[in-house]
């Protein structure tokens, strides 16, 4: 069966604001065969909250115990995930949490002192936390699931 590009004029896109980059969650809604069960692009994103929350509880692990290297680490597979899906808010948070773990500020220079780099991890992690879960609702919503 040939796909239609009507279909494409009927849906319309909800309005994400700037948690997520239209552009490039467009692409993965494009993956789907069908716009009505989302087959691809709803179990992707709904493994990804699942992955950012392993991922965050492993972060609050590493900030206890002050270990930048991993908080680095952390930060740049979650960035790497949440930039993949268009996830604008989460990345950027998760790039601060990348850049202070190699004790360096946003701009590249280094930053020597350890409790500063922690202090904006900690700042950034719990942005991340907030973003994601203000992102989770608008997407529980748009793809008809309300369980969380």
């Amino acid at each position: 069966m040939p796909e239609s590009a009507s279909d494409e004029g009927s849906f319309i896109m909800p309005d994400f604001g700037d948690n997520v980059d239209i552009s490039t969650f467009n692409q993965i809604l494009e993956m789907d065969d069908d716009e009505s069960d989302r087959d691809f692009s709803k179990p992707l994103v709904f493994n990804f909250f699942e992955q950012a929350e392993e991922t965050f509880d492993k972060m609050d692990k590493a900030l206890s115990e002050a270990n930048l290297r991993e908080l680095s680490a952390l930060g740049h597979f979650l960035k790497g995930s949440s930039a993949t899906l268009g996830f604008n808010k989460v990345k950027d948070s998760c790039q601060v949490i990348q850049q202070y773990g190699h004790q360096q500020n946003l701009d590249g220079t280094p930053e020597p002192d350890e409790k500063v780099c922690l202090q904006k991890i900690t700042d950034a992690l719990q942005q991340a936390k907030d973003d994601m879960a203000k992102l989770e609702k608008l997407l529980r919503e748009f793809f008809g699931d309300s369980s969380e």
